[in-house]
């Protein structure tokens, strides 16, 4: 059996990263703040799929917490095969309206831990000749909607970047970009989603499963569903100050 970590992992797409891959076998190590909610889920899906679950407490807003996940990816006596950087979290629409430290603990977060658990995982699996890094980025990654945006398209980019360092040496980096998907994510974070049409959205199961696959089949980036695949063809050919009068107009709706 391989080894899966996920960070996010008690909430939204994380812990439907982790009841999809309990059901394929794989043991698990889940990784987010709320502990007591960890071991709920730990609990329920040992008892459902048979397999190993760790649970591992951690803020990845701090630097002692991610050394400490970092430090677990690395271990060569318990090898992780699929490390899922999934932590995160909705950002106010407008950057100038954003408390002060959002942008900071966005970045900590959603960048900087990301980088630090990508290193550490690659270097592992590297020395091992396999494994699978899957960092979930956005389709916002190609608007320019606050800070969200900066922070999706640095961990898309980023993600590029590392994948193509590891070409050749039996190790993967994807980068999952989906659009409006169906979790508690944006209630949580406060966001609007009136506006949104229901045809737009996709569920959690069916993005997990087509990353997963686009993961193990060694595709850079992973984008779920054609009309998403659509969307990310159209921005890419589109001038950039149409991209900005489309962004403002969706961040406008959200208001």
């Amino acid at each position: 059996m391989s080894t899966a970590c996920i960070t996010g992992a008690s909430a939204g797409l994380g812990a439907s990263f982790a009841e999809v891959c309990a059901a394929r076998g794989n043991d698990l190590v889940l990784v987010a703040r709320d502990a007591a909610r960890l071991e709920t889920l730990a609990a329920d899906l040992r008892a459902r799929h048979r397999i190993e679950v760790e649970v591992l407490a951690a803020d990845l807003g701090v630097g002692a917490d991610v050394a400490a996940v970092a430090s677990r990816v690395a271990d060569a006596e318990r090898p992780v095969d699929l490390l899922v950087n999934n932590a995160g979290f909705g950002l106010t629409n407008h950057l100038l309206d954003a408390p002060a430290d959002e942008h900071r603990h966005a970045i900590d977060v959603m960048c900087t831990a990301v980088a630090e658990l990508s290193l550490a995982a690659a270097r592992a699996m590297r020395e091992r000749g396999q494994g699978r890094i899957l960092n979930v980025a956005s389709l916002s990654a190609w608007v320019v909607q606050g800070n969200y945006s900066a922070v999706k398209a640095w961990v898309k980019v980023f993600t590029e970047g590392l994948a193509t360092e590891l070409t050749g040496t039996g190790v993967t980096a994807t980068a999952l970009c989906p659009g409006w998907v169906r979790t508690e994510f944006h209630a949580r974070a406060g966001l609007p989603t009136t506006s949104i049409p229901d045809w737009i959205w996709v569920d959690a199961e069916t993005c997990v499963t087509k990353a997963l696959a686009d993961a193990e089949a060694g595709r850079v980036l992973s984008v779920p569903t054609v009309r998403w695949k659509l969307a990310r063809f159209g921005l890419d050919v589109l001038p950039r100050p149409v991209v900005r009068a489309i962004s403002r107009r969706l961040t406008h709706s959200r208001d």
